[in-house]
């Protein structure tokens, strides 16, 4: 297979694996009105992945810049779920700033 398809198989992958995790950062269970920082950094990623899929679709940016934005908002994301695991099932303030950072500079990458 070639270099551009591979590429394009690799982006289409991960793009159905971001739009369930945005689907399901979306749903307001109970367990997430009991968390607000976690969702406040779970709606900026689902933010995120909508604004780089608009930007590929309107040719603003290629695939492979697609690609790896949507590569740093997953380890983002990654990133939160390892800090509510580790502080039982909420992050700190100090853990929603430094995601809240990381985004920002996603954010900067996209347009």
């Amino acid at each position: 297979m070639n270099s551009k398809l591979k590429t394009l198989l690799a982006t289409a992958g991960l793009v159905v694996a971001l739009a369930g995790a945005a689907g399901a950062a979306q749903a307001g269970t109970p367990w997430q009105n009991h968390h607000p920082r976690r969702v406040e950094v779970n709606h900026r990623l689902a933010n995120q992945y909508h604004r780089i899929r608009y930007e590929r679709r309107t040719g603003e940016i290629g695939p492979v810049k697609a690609f790896r934005l949507h590569r740093a908002d997953h380890r983002i994301r990654l990133q939160e779920r390892w800090f509510a695991r580790r502080d039982g099932g909420h992050i700190t303030r100090a853990e929603q700033a430094r995601l809240n950072h990381e985004e920002n500079r996603v954010s900067h990458r996209i347009g």
